[in-house]
């Protein structure tokens, strides 16, 4: 029987995180999180935009909401984001690691240095976890949802050209990151059991959701392209209401397991209702997740503890 927001358990109680959270998927993710009674912590990088978004979910949420600003694409800005989210030392329940940019045409660089896309998809998230992973340990039964993409499966960890210093293909380094964002679920889960820190690691996949991530990357597309797209997305997209339910099922859904995948379920993972799905074979490469973590801890400088929660 496939998801629905029914199928949402009462949250009541519990705290959440959401990334790119002002707009397209992470704003419909919020939004179902708000009204089911979790109390939410918004994050994004435009604080009008995160206003706007956190006076229309409270019109309909049950506990606290609130927007704190978070550039996923500067370590400073992560840094500063964990520190007040932590000034409280609330737990966190649940934190969806969902904010992307999607194939800008040139090489771009984040603040400190590394190719934009892997970046803000991949290194962003795993400082943000690693910063909150306090918090999500205090917690009695932490969600961690990594948004993936159904590209990720066409991805590959190029250990020689993970900034794309040798060459930029911008589809080739955005399902670099998508895949990256699936084997950081893998390590999270694996170094979660090992030092009992109780985490439930679960990714997903919006299928082709109709929202700005492509105007914000690649930019708006014009004449043929357009056109091409436009068709598309005719035939096989769905809105991103429809497109943040398998984010909501990881997140929320009362039986999800560890490593657990979800998308949508029709038109080749495209659109329709969401469900389980199994993970590409590349996202379960033990060996690749272990050296992506351990280049992902030296470029960060984001170390995660070896024993227990104590570096």
């Amino acid at each position: 029987m496939a998801f629905e927001l029914k199928d949402v358990r009462n949250l009541a109680g519990r705290r959440a995180v959401v990334t790119g959270a002002a707009g397209g998927l992470g704003y419909e993710v919020a939004k179902t999180l708000a009204a089911a009674g979790a109390s939410v912590v918004l994050a994004g990088r435009d604080a009008e935009r995160g206003a706007i978004a956190r006076a229309k979910i409270a019109t309909t949420a049950v506990a606290e909401v609130t927007f704190e600003k978070l550039d996923l694409a500067d370590l400073t800005s992560i840094d500063a984001f964990i520190a007040r989210v932590s000034t409280k030392g609330l737990p966190i329940d649940i934190l969806v690691n969902n904010a992307g940019l999607m194939a800008p045409p040139e090489r771009r660089l984040t603040k400190d240095g590394f190719e934009v896309q892997f970046g803000t998809n991949h290194l962003g998230h795993f400082a943000l976890t690693g910063g909150l992973l306090p918090l999500l340990a205090a917690a009695a039964d932490a969600r961690v949802v990594s948004v993936a993409s159904g590209i990720a499966a066409f991805g590959t960890i190029d250990f020689e050209n993970l900034q794309s210093e040798r060459a930029y293909v911008p589809n080739t380094a955005y399902m670099q990151s998508k895949l990256a964002n699936l084997l950081f679920a893998r390590g999270l889960q694996q170094r979660s059991d090992q030092q009992g820190w109780g985490l439930t690691a679960a990714s997903a996949h919006p299928g082709h959701a109709r929202t700005n991530l492509i105007e914000n990357g690649a930019g708006k597309p014009t004449g043929g392209k357009a056109l091409l797209i436009h068709a598309l997305q005719a035939i096989a997209s769905h809105d991103a209401a429809s497109g943040a339910l398998p984010i909501v099922q990881a997140a929320a859904a009362s039986d999800v397991g560890k490593l657990d995948y979800f998308g949508p379920t029709r038109m080749f993972q495209q659109k329709g209702p969401p469900g389980r799905l199994r993970l590409p074979a590349k996202a379960t490469d033990d060996l690749t997740s272990d050296r992506l973590w351990s280049v992902s801890e030296e470029l960060t400088g984001v170390r995660y503890p070896r024993h227990g929660l104590r570096p």
